[in-house]
């Protein structure tokens, strides 16, 4: 942390900032230049937060130089990090395709998506039980009955199972079916939740809050870190903004910037941000560009028929021009394809 002082600060101001600084435990080390004089501080930043530093006199700007996400920060572990669920890699070198329905409906429902995402090359199953919604009176879910579901189809395709939790209460019974548990970006700041999926064992996908910037996100993932699970896989789904032509804006941006800071894997789910099925193969082109480590998709194989988000579901057509995208493009960028369970009939 870096105090500047204001031009015209006193000597008196200046050892007096000192003085705050040495009895909080830390190191002062005074830099005097032509007009201006800086403080470098060393010592326990989240204490010298608490100091009111800014208010003190003579204080023209206080300055963090370290990032605040230590555990997830690509300071504390500069190489990138290769996360496995049940086995499958996400992560630098390869292209992760996680596919299926946004909503659990039925068996039936669930096991043709789940055949229709491996036909596309999908190693992953997504599927809600759980799905928190803007509307009380849309449909939330079948809960325990549709991570039985899930569990049924991960038996029969072989993919391991991505799947939501919407409160810490539920954690350990999701912990008993699902292979990752994700946050949505309604529970990205839900901080008990991100503790007690931090305790769960099993890997989290972290979704961006709509309205989260990126230090706010990774802020979010340290909550996970540092209950001991670093299997974290972030996943930029689009944010809020006066775009009214898309269901949110997909920041594509976030991909390099995120992996330039922490060594966590970086997906993207060009489904939730474009909102429309003609915008998914265009949006999952430009996250291949943005050299993201995976692409999360909704799949359904009647989509009209789709208790929630039918119109971003991806068909058979879609889905195979999606399977040649993620097969052709990634090698051009030095990834391959995530390899996942032989498709069953």
């Amino acid at each position: 942390m870096v105090i500047v002082m204001a031009p015209g600060a006193s000597a008196h101001e200046i050892d007096a900032l000192v003085s705050v600084v040495e009895r909080a435990g830390g190191t002062a080390s005074v830099s005097r230049g032509v007009s201006r004089t800086i403080i470098g501080l060393v010592g326990d930043i989240e204490r010298f937060e608490t100091l009111g530093l800014l208010g003190k006199p003579g204080v023209a700007d206080v300055l963090r130089v370290s990032v605040p996400y230590k555990l997830v920060s690509r300071e504390n572990h500069p190489a990138r990090s290769v996360v496995r669920v049940a086995g499958v890699p996400i992560g630098p070198g390869t292209m992760t395709l996680i596919a299926g329905p946004c909503a659990v409906e039925t068996p039936r429902q669930t096991l043709a998506a789940a055949r229709m995402a491996q036909q596309a090359g999908a190693s992953l199953l997504r599927g809600g039980a759980y799905k928190p919604r803007t509307s009380p009176y849309a449909f939330q879910g079948l809960g325990e009955d549709g991570l039985r579901i899930l569990a049924d189809v991960r038996e029969t395709t072989g993919m391991p199972v991505v799947t939501e939790v919407v409160s810490a209460h539920d954690v350990s019974l999701v912990t008993e079916y699902a292979d990752m548990l994700q946050v949505g970006t309604r529970n990205m700041q839900n901080f008990a939740l991100l503790q007690a999926v931090g305790d769960c064992g099993k890997p989290v996908m972290l979704k961006r809050g709509m309205n989260a910037t990126i230090e706010e996100w990774l802020m979010a993932a340290e909550y996970i870190a540092q209950r001991g699970n670093l299997d974290i896989v972030l996943c930029e789904r689009g944010i809020r903004t006066f775009e009214t032509a898309t269901r949110n804006t997909l920041d594509v941006s976030a991909v390099p910037v995120a992996q330039g800071l922490t060594h966590l894997p970086v997906i993207i789910d060009p489904s939730h941000s474009g909102g429309q099925r003609e915008l998914v193969l265009p949006l999952s082109r430009a996250a291949m560009a943005a050299d993201a480590d995976g692409l999360i998709i909704d799949v359904h194989p009647t989509p009209e028929e789709a208790l929630c988000d039918g119109p971003q579901a991806l068909v058979a057509d879609d889905l195979a021009e999606l399977g040649r995208a993620v097969r052709e493009f990634p090698p051009l960028l030095g990834r391959h394809l995530t390899a996942g369970a032989s498709l069953v009939a």
